[in-house]
This record gives C-alpha cells, structure tokens and sequence, in this order.
C-alpha cells in the first residue's frame, strides 16, 4: 500500500471523504480556489475515496464523521488510515462533539477536529496547521485531553526494541504535568528543586522530540494505552508533536454549543 508524500510544488494535496454529496461538492469548489491545495479526490462514497490512497498521494484528509456508521468502525477506520498512511494528517469534519469523540478520536490518529460553523478562511489555517505537524483543536477539547489523562494509568514511552526512553523519575514528573502541576508543585511533592524540575522537563522534550508542556499532554494522550487493552507487540518510536501556535479566536461551533477559542502554546518548560 503506497504511503503519502508531501505534494511537488508546494501545494498541500487533499482528499476529501464526506457522505454529504452537496457539502462534499461545495467544499471541495472552495478548496480547490485556493492555489495552496490541490484536492486529490473528493467523494460522498467513502470506500470508493479512501481506495484513492493507493494510488494517488494526499497530505492531508478530512474526513467528515458522516460517513461513517456506528462509533466502533469511526475510531477503527481512523486508526486504520493513520496506521496505513502515517504521513497523511486526518481531520476530522463535525457539526458538533463531545468528549468521548474528542478524546477517542485524537487517541485514533486524528490531527484535527474542525467544527463546520466555522469559516472557511478557519479550515483552511487548519489544513495548513496539520500539515505542518501540529494539532488543530480548540481550548475546550484540549480541557477534555487533559481531564482524561487523571483517569489512565503511568505513561511508559518506549523506543522501537521496548526499550524505555524515561526513567522513574522523569516518568513520576510526566504524569504530574498531565495532573496540571506546575513546577513549584511538584518540586514540593518530590522533594526536589524548581531547577531540578525545569532540567528534567527538558531532558523529557528532547527525548520524546517536543517542545513544551501542553505537547507533553498530548503526547501521554496519544502513546499511553489503558489497563484493560493489551500493549502493540511492536511499540511505535515517539512521534514528535506539534500545535497550533496561535490563537483562533473566530473558532466557531455548531448552533446550541458554547464557543471556544483555540489555544496558543508557549515553547518553554517555564511554570
């Protein structure tokens, strides 16, 4: 199966996958104006769509959710494509969301979830976004990531042999960060000093390629299985992870949901 590659040119190619023939359509006509992209396939067939894949390159994928039947074959059809074609950033089309979708979604491969009230000058920041390497979501789904990592066990982020990249110690400082700690606080649960605590977060970016504390989140929310599933018998090497850099503020969501702008990350492992 031929895996994804940035277009020549520049352009960023798209596929785009949505069961809503007339929606389809229309976003592909805007898309397509847009010299920056260049729509690889566009179809309300989805099976047909993705089949595309193996022939044709795209960099990026938006997927509008109905497409889909049933959540089952919604998060294992996402993990399937990121799996199949990890080059390849999927986003995700919706009217709305709640937590479960936001937090199985991202856990799936997912890059992006884009909210269809919002402007199309949004998507097309958000296409650019993700195709950069950086996730594209607003600052109440990343309070979802964040609420869930309290719920999940210990990350243990290995290489591709097993072997465990952190030690005790800087696995003890994650999981604080993912609690919402700040370094004075867990410098007084450990015992240690704020300094002691800004180095060891540090040494933690570079060994699991990221920049900042919000990128950490997302990296425990994406690599950390819970108890009750078994563990890949071959786990995946880090994958760096990067955000949006700046915030949205003109991020809209459907009728009846409250607003919520997207969020910017700072880039230092300061408090």
């Amino acid at each position: 199966m031929a895996e994804p590659a940035a277009s020549r040119g520049g352009s960023v190619s798209i596929l785009l996958a949505d069961s809503n023939q007339v929606q389809c359509e229309l976003l592909s006509t805007a898309l397509r104006r847009q010299h920056a992209f260049r729509v690889v396939s566009c179809g309300a067939e989805l099976a047909s769509c993705l089949a595309r894949l193996q022939s044709c390159r795209a960099d990026v994928i938006l997927l509008g959710l109905a497409s889909l039947n049933g959540d089952a074959l919604q998060y294992e059809l996402i993990r399937s494509l990121h799996s199949s074609y990890p080059k390849a950033a999927i986003v995700l089309l919706l009217y709305e969301y709640d937590r479960d979708l936001v937090i199985e979604a991202l856990r799936a491969g997912a890059r992006g979830l884009f909210c269809l009230a919002s402007r199309f000058k949004a998507l097309c920041r958000c296409i650019h976004a993700v195709h950069e390497g950086q996730f594209w979501i607003n600052t109440e789904q990343f309070a979802y990531v964040v609420d869930s990592l309290v719920q999940w066990p210990s990350l243990h982020a290995t290489d591709v042999n097993g072997q465990r990249l952190l030690t005790s110690r800087e696995e003890q400082i994650v999981t604080l960060v993912a609690e919402g700690l700040g370094n004075r606080q867990i410098a007084q649960k450990l015992e240690i000093t704020q300094n002691t605590v800004k180095k060891a977060l540090l040494r933690i970016f570079d060994k699991l390629g990221i920049s900042n504390r919000v990128e950490l989140v997302l990296y425990v929310l994406t690599h950390r299985q819970p108890e009750s599933l078994p563990l890949p018998a071959e786990p995946p090497s880090p994958e760096p992870i990067k955000l949006a850099p700046e915030a949205q503020r003109y991020e809209r969501k459907a009728p009846g949901i409250a607003a919520a702008p997207l969020i910017a990350f700072p880039s230092t492992a300061r408090n």
